[in-house]
């Protein structure tokens, strides 16, 4: 029996201010250096930001090419191995790694592994030495409620620090919860829905988003996060941190 093409349909949607890509639109190509791996880039400065995050698809023995700048990784699934020198990191799921722009070396995938990749070119501060390699595990860092709501819990992956030009952090909305405002700010976004779902306001359009959804917002657009559903949302967010808005 034979099955119809999707005919067209989709829910990812590109404005000016921002988009929502979502998986039945993910195009994977591989980026120089990439052994046994795909990447689906999700932004780039060909859309206007001033970073680049994709999700590397990596079977056994895979391998990321070299790094454009500063790195960070998260791990969705699978394990990796992390060598930088002489030292050898190995990260499970949830566990992610930074990387500085001087700290050649190389990413592996032990079995199949998915990872969310950040790459950024770093804007030094006078006096500021550059940040130090970091490994850690997202579960073991230690949860805050944002504005004091318990049932919006973050996670900051980075420290809050001069050394770091951008911030990743994790996001937990219990179901119901949501942000106390519509924000709008000069950073900009990247956004991985991790898990469960909700609707997000972006600019004057309003979307559902479930796990595996990414979403891109530009400097300035007004943006606004409800969970719905039975199980708790979380999403993985990147925003450039740290930096005076004319350097």
């Amino acid at each position: 029996m034979s099955t119809l093409p999707n005919l067209g349909g989709t829910r990812s949607a590109i404005e000016r201010d921002h988009f929502l890509s979502t998986p039945e639109t993910f195009v994977r190509i591989p980026l120089p250096g990439m052994k046994k791996a795909l990447a689906i880039v999700h932004v780039s400065p060909a859309a206007g930001a001033a970073f680049t995050q994709y999700t590397a698809e990596m079977e056994s023995g895979g391998e990321l090419g070299p790094a454009l700048g500063q790195r960070f990784v998260y791990v969705l699934d699978g394990v990796i191995e992390v060598k930088v020198q002489k030292s050898t990191m190995n990260i499970k799921s949830d566990g992610y790694a930074y990387l500085p722009a001087s700290a050649e070396h190389t990413i592996a995938s032990r079995g199949k592994s998915r990872i969310a990749v950040i790459e950024k070119i770093y804007k030094p501060l006078p006096d500021v030495a550059e940040a130090s390699v970091l490994a850690g595990s997202e579960r073991l860092v230690k949860s805050t409620a944002l504005n004091g709501d318990k049932d919006l819990q973050v996670r900051a992956l980075l420290p809050d620090s001069f050394e770091h030009d951008f911030a990743v952090n994790t996001m937990s909305y219990q179901p119901g919860a949501a942000l106390s405002q519509v924000e709008i700010h000069v950073m900009e976004h990247g956004l991985l829905m991790l898990e469960g779902g909700g609707i997000y306001r972006l600019g004057d359009k309003w979307y559902p988003v479930t796990a595996g959804d990414f979403i891109w917002m530009a400097p300035y657009c007004p943006q606004w996060f409800g969970a719905i559903g039975k199980k708790p949302a979380k999403y993985l967010i990147y925003k450039d941190w740290n930096r005076h808005p004319l350097a």
